[in-house]
């Protein structure tokens, strides 16, 4: 696995791997599931990526948060492309 700590959203990420590990389905797993081709191509090795992650992140969120589920979305999806460009940038 390549060091991306210092790159925006690493601990988001670092957390999904592990959750990814350990098969548990959490925000962070599902987001990282979300990334898993742009991420498998940057290098990382993914245990697992989960399917439909989008449809059952949004589920997820909606859960818990209807009201904001749409706008806690797109901000995950924002931290994991930044991630995904400052590491594209830093290789």
């Amino acid at each position: 696995m390549i060091a991306f700590a210092g790159c925006p959203g690493a601990d988001l990420v670092q957390q999904g791997l592990a959750d990814l590990e350990a098969e548990r389905e959490s925000e962070a797993a599902l987001l990282v599931s979300i990334g898993a081709p742009r991420l498998t191509q940057l290098g990382i090795a993914l245990p697992r990526a989960i399917p439909d992650a989008e449809h059952r992140l949004y589920t997820l969120l909606r859960d818990r948060d209807s009201g904001g589920a749409h706008s806690r979305y797109n901000a995950l999806i924002r931290r994991l492309v930044s991630f995904e460009r400052a590491l594209g940038c830093a290789r």
